[in-house]
């Protein structure tokens, strides 16, 4: 009985894992306005659970960010940055 809950457990796990969505969120943080300040963002991005990616462009002082959805949110990304001294917001995907 026990390795029948045990499997359950795992299987149950794994079905979880299967069934995250993979997002993209753009972000606006029009106060990058050094050379260093992408990389304080894309640290500040990377620590939030669940984003897999933060590529963070300078000269258009913008960030695509690739995360899972069952873990973190564009709120979430916003208030990484916002914490990090740059406040971004949700840019429109062309």
């Amino acid at each position: 009985m026990k390795k029948v809950l045990i499997f359950s457990l795992i299987m149950s796990g794994l079905l979880s894992a299967a069934l995250a969505d993979t997002r993209t969120a753009k972000l606006s943080v029009p106060s990058m306005n050094c050379v260093m300040c992408p990389i304080t963002v894309r640290k500040a991005l990377e620590k939030v659970d669940g984003v897999k990616q933060a590529n963070v462009d300078y000269e258009t002082k913008s960030v695509v960010v690739v995360y899972d959805d069952q873990k973190a949110s564009v709120d979430l990304l916003t208030k990484a940055t916002q914490d990090a001294g740059y406040p971004s917001t949700e840019a429109k995907q062309e």
